[in-house]
């Protein structure tokens, strides 16, 4: 009996123990996760549309945060928007929208991006340029490049790139504690050869284009570097994967024969591509 009476103590103390144990009381809390950017990291054209951003700024449930946050049951707040720009990080750009810097809190842990494109209209309008310039010249070997020259570079290097820096500098200077992580653009063309007609463009221009987007991509890189953000290099996993390549092959869309609504945008594979990059970044740099 007396063996009993001990046990008996020893079990309600061990459960008491149990009971009051600080890891069994408090249980740990989703990561604080904020993605910001433009079309790219909204993933416009992939369905479903998300109903937690305005309409117009077409984000996609598949988007890549939301791929990450489901994967690692992360909380999301996701405000990327399809045309936004740098400025949009403190100006809204559409009705019902707010500056994206006002997602971010002290609290927040990681913060995805994609943004640069859109600043000076870099890839649409460099896009919609060389299409008119090839219309314009038939035949011609690189109509684009011969009629802009730089001029479509060089706002890249004077106004993006600082633009960026700042952009990351705030979103540091808001979110301390937070890994910021910034992913480069996936290739929308090859690095030579014609792609038409998918991209109605001159073949000469098909170089002239990647030459651009090379040239956002290292500034991204750069401005990256400068703020202690954590770069991820979409170039050479994309190479390949570029919007001339078959509708099982690509990860961006072609402007002509598109299989989603948006155009020169990564597709829902490429969000994918997107997430499984950004992934491997987390936690380091």
């Amino acid at each position: 009996m007396a063996a009993r009476r001990w046990l008996l103590v020893a079990s309600t103390l061990a459960a008491a123990v149990s009971f009051a144990s600080p890891a069994a009381a408090a249980p740990s809390q989703p990561l604080e996760y904020v993605n910001l950017g433009d079309s790219f990291s909204a993933g416009a054209g992939v369905f479903p549309v998300a109903t937690t951003q305005a309409l117009p700024c077409m984000q996609s449930e598949q988007n890549f945060s939301h791929l990450i946050a489901q994967q690692r049951g992360y909380r999301l707040t996701d405000v990327s928007c399809g045309g936004a720009k740098t400025e949009n990080f403190y100006v809204p750009h559409y009705p019902g929208t707010r500056p994206q810097l006002e997602a971010l809190t002290p609290a927040t842990e990681l913060v995805t991006l994609m943004i640069g494109g859109n600043d000076n209209n870099t890839f649409m309008g460099a896009i919609a340029s060389c299409v008119a310039a090839t219309v314009a010249h038939p035949g011609a070997p690189d109509p684009c490049r011969a009629q802009y020259g730089a001029s479509l570079t060089e706002p890249i290097e004077a106004r993006t790139y600082p633009a960026l820096v700042k952009a990351l500098g705030d979103i540091h200077d808001k979110s301390p504690r937070a890994q910021v992580i910034i992913a480069g653009y996936p290739w929308l063309v090859p690095a030579s050869g014609s792609c038409q007609p998918q991209w109605p463009i001159a073949p000469g221009d098909v170089e002239y284009i990647r030459d651009l987007e090379a040239k956002v991509n290292d500034a991204v890189r750069r401005a990256a570097e400068a703020t202690d953000t954590t770069f991820v290099d979409m170039a050479q996993v994309s190479e390949g994967r570029d919007g001339c390549q078959s509708v099982e092959q690509r990860w961006v869309e072609p402007l002509l024969n598109t299989a989603q609504p948006a155009p020169a945008h990564p597709n829902a594979e490429g969000e994918r591509a997107l997430a499984t990059e950004i992934l491997k970044a987390i936690g380091k740099g």
